[in-house]
């Protein structure tokens, strides 16, 4: 093992050199009162000359932004903001901005060489090791590796045992996290093989920083990341059947805290983001269940944990794997990465072996030292704990919960109370091989800009690997990195008080970057955007439903506000009944107010601010765009950042007073019809955008007709029709076609049975054709399909309609047209828990 007194290979340097290689200002240096505790132990003060430079030009960098430094993670979170970066913390319900620090790490390329070289020895050995436990266990039988050591893992997947992932290799894409000593040695604290988590924080943090600083990390000589990824995604697809592959990234959904980072990954690979109800085994493949039928996935870049990836295999009471996709497995015609089990090696035990297996698997001392590690399982190593028990730290040999670590974390014995060490000393006694002795690892520091001072803190980073198309090791050049302002950094998660910094690697000239490796071919040039899941559509479908839902929430509460304060008490019982009465009413029928029994209804404002911003009504506007929100959730990798921040906008804050309520439904209207227009401009004619413009479509017919059933339920005064033309901006059109007070017929006409006016039925009704007209068809017999023939149905209704006759009864008759459309567009489209059975049930029989 290398020792932790060994000396860092850069030079120790002052502050104030005369050379400066990056050309710092040396007038305005933020760095200059930067004084670490222990220069050897910080990275600034022990870096090389190269690289020392590279610090203060970022930092200079970053105190000549418009506000100085103080401004600079103001900058900074706005583009995390505009990127959608998020997490959940354990016990979150809401999701947390990202909080990325202003001033990234800087390593130099030589150093970043010795860990490069010491991570592929590290990855090869991880991977021989994996393929030993599943194939010949020679390891075990010639007892290099306890039996134990293996079979405690949870990880262990015994079903796994004699199979062979296609293409050879178990791991695909590793993640270490590391330390780095107060003397300079870097150490691998935890290998993880089985989620890669980090990975696409990492290439966001490097985008968030980048807009945010400008050229700096350019100017510099960062290395940048794309070819990596571009290697990632080529590794993956070599071992394919076909030459131009489908590859997915299988997610265990929304509520899984790095769900943000998945779907972000997802849309930069060019991978379809896939939940286990999308996918679906037949004869040994794998298929996605798409709008146009089954389509065949030939890979899939795991982020669920292997016990619950197939609930026929391993645990039957999973809700988010996909039943038979290890027989899928085992056929070779799906590859997997990582293959599942190799999460085996992530237990801390391993560490305590890894030395002695790398000196014989691969003839050579491991060039990255772990933290040294003893297993208890072991009668000497168990009393060497023991006795240093107050030096060491004691941790669950598998990451489970134990007697003593009932959270399965690492505690430092020395910090423990008596009855926490008596707990622990239990433990050990009676089932050893469940804990492992640690050497306590110190930190380096790094500067962090805190406010307008940069200070030292601690840090760990995470790194990457991942094989290319010739299936060689490459390392992310960059990393991401936890920093704490507490100093706690025992734990793998982000922290209540940490912070996320990207790692940058400099050279010390621009190096020429390749755009596509030679080992990955140039894509085919297509203009389709790939199959559309059934699960996706049908969260565009009610995006688009719920949005436009808010919005005609919003214009009914708006026209109420207006007819309110018009006719003053009007919504009281008394006397004829009115339209704000009728409105107050029908926002009562769609769930966003709750009006009193005994039929005395409140004021106006009073109703407004309940259908506004009453969360607990589900029909209210703070509801839809809470479910708009949840549903932008699901959608993170089809959705740009401009629509992602307008439906994550806070509703606006209003008073009770007529004039603040009509300025938030101003702003309301505005920004929903911004929503409009963004998903009209930014998304790409395919199905995707024909779904969320179905839903949106279909929601609006349906109000439309609800409103003219409240407004006009058989007669009508003149301010009720001008209440419908309001609802569906047509008093201009309406006033310059007729030049006289509203008429019931003519509005009718306009709001239901005219094609050309944009807000009326009519249009809506041709446009749901039109959409669903360019929508695949799966059927082979010619026959056109239910909800394209329903749809035109209603269209033929609505032309062979007169507005001199209408009853309400028709209106009625439409509106459950409308809801059975909305049943078949479901039926044939979405998924289901029990298929349906293909029958077309009598239209409104």
């Amino acid at each position: 093992m290398a020792s932790e007194s060994q000396t860092y290979a850069g030079q120790s340097h002052s502050q104030g050199q005369s050379q400066d290689l990056f050309g710092a200002d040396p007038l305005h240096d933020p760095l200059a009162g930067y004084a670490p505790a222990d220069p050897r132990a910080d990275l600034y003060t022990a870096a090389p000359d190269d690289v020392a430079g590279a610090w203060r030009r970022i930092a200079s960098g970053l105190a000549r932004l418009p506000g100085g430094l103080g401004r600079a993670q103001a900058w900074v979170d706005r583009q995390v903001d505009d990127l959608g970066l998020a997490f959940r913390m354990t016990g979150d319900v809401e999701e947390r901005a990202w909080p990325l620090s202003p001033l990234p790490i800087l390593l130099g390329s030589d150093e970043w060489t010795r860990i490069e070289t010491g991570l592929m020895q590290r990855a090869t050995l991880l991977e021989s090791i994996v393929a030993d436990i599943y194939g010949e266990q020679r390891l075990i039988a010639d007892g290099h590796l306890p039996a134990a050591a293996v079979s405690g893992s949870p990880n262990f997947a015994r079903r796994m045992v004699g199979l062979t992932p296609s293409g050879g290799h178990y791991l695909k894409i590793c993640a270490f996290d590391l330390a780095r000593g107060p003397s300079g040695v870097w150490r691998v604290l935890a290998d993880r093989v089985r989620l890669p988590t980090g990975i696409g924080y990492t290439l966001e943090n490097r985008i968030a920083l980048s807009r945010a600083t400008g050229s700096l990390l350019a100017d510099i000589n960062t290395r940048r990341m794309t070819d990596f990824f571009n290697q990632l995604r080529a590794g993956i697809a070599a071992s394919c059947h076909r030459a131009d592959p489908r590859i997915g990234l299988l997610t265990p959904g929304r509520f899984n805290q790095s769900y943000p980072e998945q779907a972000h990954l997802a849309r930069h690979l060019g991978f379809s983001l896939v939940e286990g109800r999308d996918l679906v085994e037949r004869d040994g493949r794998i298929f996605v269940r798409t709008i146009a039928g089954l389509k065949r996935i030939d890979a899939l870049w795991r982020w669920i944990n292997t016990r619950d990836i197939d609930p026929l295999a391993f645990d039957s009471r999973s809700r988010i794997g996909v039943p038979n996709l290890m027989k899928a497995c085992a056929s070779g015609d799906v590859v997997m990465a990582n293959w599942p089990g190799a999460g085996v090696v992530e237990a801390r035990v391993m560490s305590a072996f890894l030395p002695a297996l790398c000196r014989k698997e691969m003839g050579t001392a491991l060039l990255l030292p772990n933290a040294a590690t003893w297993w208890c399982g072991q009668k000497f190593e168990r009393e060497q704990v023991l006795k240093r028990l107050d030096e060491l730290v004691v941790s669950s040999a598998f990451r489970l919960p134990v007697a003593g670590l009932p959270d399965g974390r690492s505690r430092v014995v020395a910090d423990m109370d008596d009855a926490e060490r008596a707990a622990l000393l239990a433990g050990i006694e009676r089932r050893p091989m469940d804990y492992v002795g640690q050497e306590i690892v110190k930190v380096s520091t790094t500067p962090v800009l805190n406010g307008q001072r940069i200070e030292p803190r601690g840090f760990t980073m995470r790194v990457f690997l991942a094989r290319d198309g010739d299936g060689e090791w490459t390392l992310l050049p960059g990393g991401f990195a936890r920093v704490s302002d507490d100093g706690s950094l025992r734990t793998a998660l982000m922290g209540e008080n940490d912070r996320s910094a990207d790692v940058c690697i400099i050279d010390r000239v621009d190096t020429p970057q390749t755009t596509t490796p030679p080992s990955l071919s140039p894509p085919t040039i297509r203009r389709q955007q790939g199959v559309l899941p059934s699960q996706a559509a049908d969260n565009l479908f009610w995006l688009g439903r719920y949005a436009e839902r808010g919005n005609q929430v919003t214009r009914l509460v708006r026209v109420l506000i207006d007819t309110g304060h018009a006719t003053g008490n009007a919504l009281q019982p008394t006397g004829t009944t009115t339209s704000a009465r009728r409105i107050a009413q029908l926002l009562n029928r769609l769930g966003a107010v709750a009006l009193p029994s005994n039929g005395v209804l409140p004021p106006p404002n009073l109703t407004a601010m309940t259908a506004l911003s009453d969360a607990s009504m589900p029909g209210s506007v703070a509801s839809q765009m809470a479910s708009s929100r949840q549903l932008s959730l699901l959608l993170r990798d089809r959705l740009t950042h401009d629509i992602w921040r307008i439906v994550n906008r806070a509703l606006p804050a209003c008073g009770s007073d007529d004039d603040s309520l009509g300025a938030a439904c101003d702003l309301l209207v505005e920004r929903f019809a911004s929503l409009a227009r963004m998903l009209t401009d930014t998304m790409s004619r395919g199905p995707a955008w024909h779904f969320q413009q179905m839903g949106m479509r279909l929601e609006r017919a349906s109000m439309i007709l609800q409103s003219t059933r409240a407004l006009v339920p058989g007669t009508a005064s003149a301010e009720d029709l001008a209440a419908l033309l309001d609802l569906v901006d047509a008093q201009a059109a309406y006033r310059s076609r007729y030049l006289t007070m509203p008429y019931i017929a003519p509005v009718l006409d306009m709001v239901l049975l005219d094609p050309a006016q944009p807000g009326g039925l009519a249009f809506q009704v041709d446009r749901l054709i039109e959409h669903l007209e360019a929508l695949p068809v799966v059927r082979e017999d010619g026959l056109t399909e239910a909800p394209l023939r329903l749809a035109r149905a209603l269209r033929a209704w609505l032309e062979a309609a007169d507005a001199e006759t209408l009853e309400p009864a028709t209106l009625d008759h439409w509106r459950r047209g409308l809801a059975h459309l909305s049943d078949e567009i479901g039926n044939r489209y979405f998924l289901h828990e029990t298929p349906p059975d293909g029958a077309d049930a009598p239209f409104l029989g």
